[in-house]
């Protein structure tokens, strides 16, 4: 098969926690044309998607004789569409895919819509957009990235047969952290949301502090529970040993993998249904070799063994967590036996280039 011109859509241009993307945009065989901005992309990265005085006149001519039902931005897509000769379409988020059909449909493109996390799972979501019944109907291919998304998708109606189960995998960096195990300090990252329940993590800390008072917790990322989770910290008085470090670079998180001793996160379902998929970060941290804190949420037993790769507690749990980073913190030894299995374990089956691969896979299957 020959390269194809492949579109990726997004709703973001370059969002710091979408590495996914990034990687899809790098690796994948074709050639790739990234569109982006808002629910119909109004920007094409290293080039455009504005119309000539020509095109918006015969847009407007279409109008009024209702020879088209596409919106301004649709027929600039479709414009752009045909001037990179696009043969295949992967939609970011169902959300997305929802707005690309009538112009999929109208140039006859096949499209693969790509679930994260979210669009499987918020309630009002799912309701806004019917089940997402037109996406599944017309979708070549649909990716799920969590066995959990996958009975989730089944259960509001995507076909078996179009379902595609695809887990991220790592940057191939993160297997070449060495970590040290000689700093009492554990690391998190990632957006400050409800599904992550950042709060969770510094009042399991809070009680690990009062058995080991060096212990210290550096916790990476920016959102709408950021203020909330430093009012805590401040509250606590716990500034001397939980650090919110803000964004940070792969390079940095790297860094401050090499010197932790186990990653953490308490993801829970809140009220609104948001879930994750699999988080990328915990992909990374037990590539990187070490145990992953986590809960039995979504993607997360898919990737990490209880008792063998890292500690998994139930949802809400917060005694549990505080007793399981106790457990790390005081067994150096036993962090870094549950960081190789995991690091075996990731590399053996949720690789990036297995993912790819499976990518690569889809699109080479349409003939156009």
């Amino acid at each position: 098969m020959g390269n194809k011109n492949i579109a990726i859509i997004s709703p973001n241009q370059n969002a710091y926690s979408e590495t996914f993307i990034q990687a899809q945009k790098k690796y994948l065989k074709g050639n790739v044309f990234y569109y982006f901005g808002g629910a119909i992309p109004t920007q094409l990265e290293g080039g455009s998607l504005k119309l000539t005085r020509f095109d918006r006149f015969v847009f407007k001519i279409q109008k009024k004789f209702k020879q088209t039902n596409l919106s301004l931005n649709e027929f600039a897509l479709v414009k752009s569409f045909q001037q990179q000769n696009i043969s295949v379409v992967l939609a970011q988020y169902a959300t997305t895919a929802h707005h690309l059909i009538r112009v999929c449909k109208l140039l006859n493109l096949p499209l693969i819509t790509h679930f994260h996390g979210y669009d499987a799972s918020i309630h009002r979501v799912l309701k806004a957009h019917h089940n997402f019944k037109e996406v599944f109907d017309y979708s070549s291919y649909v990716i799920a990235v969590s066995k959990k998304m996958e009975t989730q998708l089944l259960s509001i109606g995507c076909p078996n047969q179009k379902l595609i189960y695809n887990v991220y995998g790592p940057q191939p960096e993160f297997f070449e952290v060495i970590p040290q195990f000689s700093k009492k300090q554990l690391i998190a990252i990632g957006r400050f949301t409800d599904k992550k329940a950042p709060y969770y993590t510094i009042l399991a800390f809070k009680e690990v502090v009062k058995k080991i008072p060096d212990a210290q917790l550096i916790m990476a990322g920016d959102g709408l529970l950021f203020d909330v989770c430093k009012n805590l910290v401040a509250f606590y008085n716990l500034q001397n040993n939980i650090k919110l470090v803000g964004v940070i670079t792969p390079e940095k998180f790297r860094a401050y993998l090499t010197e932790s001793m186990a990653f953490v996160q308490h993801s829970i379902t809140p009220l609104s249904g948001d879930m994750e998929g699999t988080p990328l970060a915990i992909l990374e941290s037990s590539a990187a070799g070490l145990p992953v804190i986590s809960t039995n949420h979504a993607g997360i037993p898919d990737v990490i063994i209880d008792n063998e790769t890292g500690f998994l507690v139930t949802e809400h749990d917060v005694e549990g967590m505080t007793l399981k980073m106790i457990e790390i913190l005081e067994n150096p030894t036993l962090a870094k036996e549950m960081g190789l299995k995991g690091r075996k374990n990731i590399k053996n089956n949720f690789y990036q280039q297995r993912y790819i691969d499976v990518l690569d896979g889809l699109i080479d299957s349409f003939n156009n």
